[in-house]
């Protein structure tokens, strides 16, 4: 069994770390233990400049020529492009557009239409539920379109495969477990059976090395608030392989997709490239905002960013199952950290009130129904002290069971 380290080994490791000047590029409150950037990144000073920029600069003086002068307009591609590097796909296959959902929407119609003589959906039973929600909403559009759902139909996504399948949409990392997908192997478990793949990037964008290329990938989605850290509500992004560009057609057919957008034509005409998947005018301060997040990436090692995030998870495990054993907590992640996106969670029957409990006290993680406690790791701005310090308070608050005061089973509208 591993030993468990003391306070000055986990400082040691601090000092050792080749990310830690990363932190002091972000706001982050005083005696707050953020370990929600899973759900929400924290705020950077690039974002406000580039916020600023935009909005009294560029808006406030060029007014409608930014879009020409301030390239708004490509902007979609542009920081698509830069969004690209780090998930593995080479230029021209990625946009930052829309919503997840809506994109989700997009590459689902399109994949089915690629596949005319088939007319299943795969998706996973226990997938974030929107993913869920847009597979049924782009069903009921289809005529004898099936949704077939691992952990409901079959055990695991592969006894679903066949000759029927058109699509499946998978995400990378569970987002209530933390499990992690080999992408390769699904992929290809995909392509054998003549379907085409979705990958959902939400949960590894940012905290992980993706190889959507080299995976040979079909389609992919994604936000870009959470590991990104491109700020609340901030524009998702989809990913097109260029082998189909030309023929995947998206049903939202809206301007900024079309090929001339300012010919002003009155029939719908789509647009070359990665392109041809936007839909309307999109917001530019979230964008512009957006930009100051991923000018941060560029001085970020991914594969150092994985190693610390994997160190950051396991040692958590390590003193939460050594200090709180005893107190009802079951693991719900998988314990090899190489199967374990950037995130740890745990079971309790009162996880609700536990979490209530540790924000009060400055330890901010989440909660998912029915009694999953989740904590995000995000490595440029989390240390191995504050993994020290957060399981410190946890262990207080069920040791003296404090989360048992009224105040903590009153429901928020977000949890």
């Amino acid at each position: 069994m591993k030993a468990l380290p003391d306070l000055s080994a986990v400082e040691a490791m601090d000092a050792a770390d080749p990310l830690r000047s990363m932190r002091e590029r972000f706001v982050l409150p005083e005696g707050v233990i953020y370990l929600d950037g899973n759900s929400l990144g924290a705020a950077s000073p690039a974002v406000f400049g580039e916020l600023q920029k935009a909005a009294t600069q560029e808006w406030a003086e060029d007014l409608i020529r930014a879009w020409n002068t301030a390239g708004w307009f490509d902007m979609p591609v542009v920081l698509g492009d830069q969004l690209g590097r780090l998930i593995g796909a080479t230029a021209g296959q990625t946009v930052v557009c829309d919503t997840t959902s809506i994109n989700i929407y997009k590459v689902l119609h399109a994949a089915l239409a690629m596949r005319p003589d088939r007319h299943v959906i795969v998706a996973e039973g226990d997938s974030f539920p929107t993913d869920l929600y847009m597979a049924e909403g782009v069903a009921s559009t289809r005529p004898g379109a099936v949704l077939r759902l691992e952990g409901v139909d079959a055990a695991n996504v592969e006894e679903l495969i066949d000759d029927q399948v058109a699509v499946i949409l998978l995400n990378h990392v569970n987002y209530k477990s933390g499990e992690l997908r080999d992408m390769a192997a699904l992929t290809r478990k995909a392509h054998d059976a003549g379907a085409l793949i979705v990958w959902d990037l939400c949960h590894t964008a940012g905290a992980m090395p993706v190889e959507l290329d080299k995976a040979n990938a079909d389609f992919a989605v994604g936000c870009t608030y959470k590991y990104l850290n491109g700020g609340p509500g901030a524009p998702a992004f989809l990913y097109v392989a260029t082998r189909h560009q030309g023929e995947a057609r998206q049903p939202l057919s809206g301007w900024w997709g079309h090929a001339r957008p300012f010919a002003f034509e009155q029939g719908y005409a789509a647009g070359s490239g990665i392109r041809r998947f936007l839909c309307g005018t999109q917001p530019v301060l979230s964008m512009r905002a957006l930009k100051g997040a991923l000018d941060l990436w560029d001085d970020v090692d991914l594969t150092v960013l994985r190693e610390k995030s994997i160190a950051l998870t396991d040692l958590f495990i390590q003193l939460v199952e050594a200090k709180c054993a005893g107190y009802g907590l079951e693991l719900e992640s998988p314990r090899d950290g190489s199967k374990r996106g950037s995130q740890v969670s745990f079971m309790h029957e009162h996880g609700y009130r536990i979490m209530r409990a540790l924000i009060e006290r400055g330890v901010i993680g989440d909660f998912r129904a029915p009694s999953t406690i989740r904590f995000g790791f995000t490595p440029l701005y989390v240390g191995y002290k504050d993994v020290w310090a957060a399981v410190a308070v946890l262990e207080d608050i069920l040791r003296t069971e404090a989360w048992k005061d009224e105040r903590f089973g009153v429901r928020t509208a977000v949890t």
